[in-house]
């Protein structure tokens, strides 16, 4: 049968763009998330990176069946901050057929040339910062959250398709119970931090969770400025990140560091919501309401999303002082794994921290590129 490809318009279409993953993912390590969230995420009135950036999504037709998805999108503040003209894909799931990949590709493609995009990046589910990436490792491990997962074929079709690599990230895996796996220097620096930087470390409560966002973002849009895929956090991102994290907050593991002068590091943990999100099956009725309100007793692992230092406090050792705090939590206790992550493969000094930790790489993610413009640098 013909292949059909298809924007979506309308709310039917949009339910179908929605339902994909579900029925393409049954059976596997995929977490199905609430599809409430996922419907809000996908509309520009519900999702603060409308206030920035344009998308359409696509939907591959065939026989009568949805056997594809794909969307295109453009950040503007993401070119405005690196004076580029990228165009992103994400949302990308498809049946085992190279067809149907080649030809969802196109129609991103499409749309982004007609916009004036050279380049066309992802998957990224609109940033970096959500899902992000094609799995290449660690297809037998459950998602944490804003994890994706997918089958070995998606690796392999997307470079049959032509994508080539932009960025692979990494996912470490971290037990945070056993201290003995840390190298000694750790602890010896972190003590250094307060005794002779005069830093402390607090932890953020739910009343000032918003005002808290604010000095994160100070350390965030400092710290993470030079990395690839950058974008900076803006007023409306934070908002929607604080009304966001109350469903998941954990004062224990929301962490900021200060000296005299103020706010000098910042470090978000997550409990895991993809556990308590793996009994709701999708849907907040009949029970998964219960489960949710059950969630810590059902949470046992963490994502370690954020950990970040401003310049010119890197040689203090406070990055150390915020991983000893996570070790010291964990103690009492009984969330002792977590996976830090992801970390982008150029990130060496990150990258370095975490293996003196004890972490081990357990999950990777590649980032793709099309250049659309044969000139495009």
């Amino acid at each position: 049968m013909p292949l059909e490809i298809r924007q979506v318009r309308g709310l039917r279409e949009l339910r179908e763009f929605v339902a994909l993953p579900y029925r393409l993912h049954a059976g596997t390590p995929w977490i199905p998330p609430l599809k409430l969230e996922r419907y809000l995420f996908l509309l520009q009135p519900f999702n603060a990176y409308f206030k920035h950036g344009d998308a359409a999504y696509y939907l591959a037709h065939r026989d009568g069946r949805v056997v594809g998805r794909i969307s295109a999108q453009i950040d503007h503040a993401y070119n405005e901050f690196h004076s580029n003209r990228w165009g992103m894909f994400g949302f990308l799931d498809f049946e085992e057929d190279q067809e149907v990949l080649d030809a969802l590709l196109a129609a991103a493609e499409n749309w982004l040339r007609t916009r004036g995009c050279d380049r066309m990046v992802g998957p990224m589910d609109f940033a970096l910062n959500e899902e992000s990436g094609v799995v290449i490792e660690g297809f037998g491990l459950e998602p944490l959250i804003r994890q994706p997962w997918h089958p070995p074929y998606y690796q392999q079709k997307c470079e049959a398709a032509g994508l080539t690599k932009a960025m692979d990230l990494f996912s470490w895996g971290l037990d945070v119970g056993k201290r003995e796996t840390l190298l000694p220097i750790i602890p010896e620096i972190a003590e250094q931090a307060h005794t002779k930087h005069g830093i402390t470390i607090r932890k953020m409560t739910r009343r000032s969770l918003r005002r808290d966002l604010d000095e994160f973002a100070k350390v965030y849009n400092a710290a993470w400025s030079r990395n690839w895929g950058f974008v900076p956090l803006s007023k409306e991102d934070l908002d929607e990140m604080a009304l966001n994290y109350q469903l998941v907050f954990d004062g224990d593991w929301f962490m900021i560091a200060e000296d005299a002068t103020g706010t000098v590091a910042a470090a978000i943990t997550i409990p895991d919501i993809n556990q308590v999100l793996k009994k709701m099956n999708g849907r907040l009725l009949p029970l998964g309401w219960w489960h949710y309100l059950n969630k810590y007793k059902i949470i046992d692992r963490l994502r370690v999303g954020f950990l970040g230092v401003l310049p010119e406090y890197q040689h203090t050792g406070v990055a150390a002082q915020l991983y000893m705090e996570h070790f010291e939590v964990a103690a009492r206790t009984h969330r002792k794994y977590g996976e830090a992550g992801w970390i982008l493969e150029s990130n060496r000094a990150m990258n370095r921290g975490l293996e003196a930790m004890g972490g081990k790489i357990v999950k990777r993610y590649r980032v793709y590129e099309r250049l659309l413009n044969p000139g495009a640098a």
